[in-house]
């Protein structure tokens, strides 16, 4: 019995599924990089690894607490612990309370600049899940509870936000609206049955070109970030390899099939690492 409820837990945080964890990661350690002009301190690493996946987790349960009524109805969902009864609402709220709460006092060392953003990114991960009940684009919701880690890192390293760490917010913003349409896009049908909003629904018949937009404001704002962090010629590397990932991504949502559609925002991991790759390099050698 108990250990069927742990792994019922496992699920409303998503252990099972990394992806989410990873694509609120890498922006993050984009900004813990540019703001340590290198590797940075290991307390920082550490603080803000564990805070992601705490972030993360509490995102999750929120979510399916408040998309309960909505999963049952959807294939890809309908088994969720939520939604399935296997997991009652006040214990995904309560989950997700502790979860926040651990967050926060994991940041306790930090400055009193990263704590009061932590406040700013808790209410954007709550109202995220009900966003889709009235935003056009979700979506770019998305974006900001998952790049909230870029303002935080240079706060915590630098004890202030400067112009680069607001270019490459923004550009994480349109990274999300990027695969989390093509993530829109596998349950399109079933959104347009419950009313819900999604920018791929929103995007309608353009929905291929409004991921392509997006993840070139995405790379030009990195290239922006790297002239603006002086990094040396070695970002290229990462820069290309996360251009031709995008390209393959737009060859995949161009098919338009639930399947490929899936696996264009599963691979958005390898783009997110290879811009972190390209920063890396970017630094190492300077």
């Amino acid at each position: 019995m108990i250990r069927q409820r742990l792994i019922d837990y496992g699920y409303l945080i998503r252990l099972d599924k990394p992806i989410g964890t990873l694509l609120l990661l890498w922006p993050t350690l984009w900004a813990l990089w540019l703001a340590s002009r290198g590797f940075p301190t290991w307390d920082l690493l550490i603080i803000f690894v564990l805070g992601t996946f705490l972030m993360r987790s509490a995102g999750c349960a929120m979510n399916d607490y408040a998309d309960r009524d909505f999963d049952r109805y959807v294939l890809r969902t309908k088994e969720r612990p939520v939604t399935s009864g296997k997991i009652s609402g006040k214990e995904a709220v309560g989950v997700a309370a502790g979860l926040a709460v651990i967050a926060f006092l994991l940041i306790q060392p930090l400055n009193a600049l990263t704590k009061e953003l932590s406040v700013l990114a808790l209410l954007v991960a709550i109202i995220y899940p009900f966003t889709k009940r009235f935003l056009a684009i979700p979506q770019a919701v998305l974006g900001i509870a998952f790049g909230f880690g870029i303002p935080m890192a240079y706060a915590a390293v630098m004890n202030t936000i400067p112009l680069e760490a607001w270019i490459l917010f923004v550009g994480n913003i349109f990274w999300a609206i990027a695969y989390d349409t093509a993530y829109a896009m596998v349950d399109r049908d079933d959104d347009l049955r419950l009313g819900l909003c999604t920018s791929a629904i929103t995007f309608g018949r353009f929905e291929v070109i409004a991921i392509a937009v997006s993840y070139g404001v995405l790379l030009l704002s990195q290239i922006w970030v790297a002239k603006l962090a002086d990094l040396n010629q070695y970002f290229w590397l990462g820069w290309i390899a996360a251009l031709v990932c995008a390209l393959y991504h737009l060859r995949l949502v161009s098919t338009r099939k639930r399947d490929e559609c899936f696996k264009a925002f599963r691979h958005n991991n390898w783009l997110g690492g290879y811009l972190f790759l390209g920063i890396v390099l970017g630094l190492a050698f300077s």
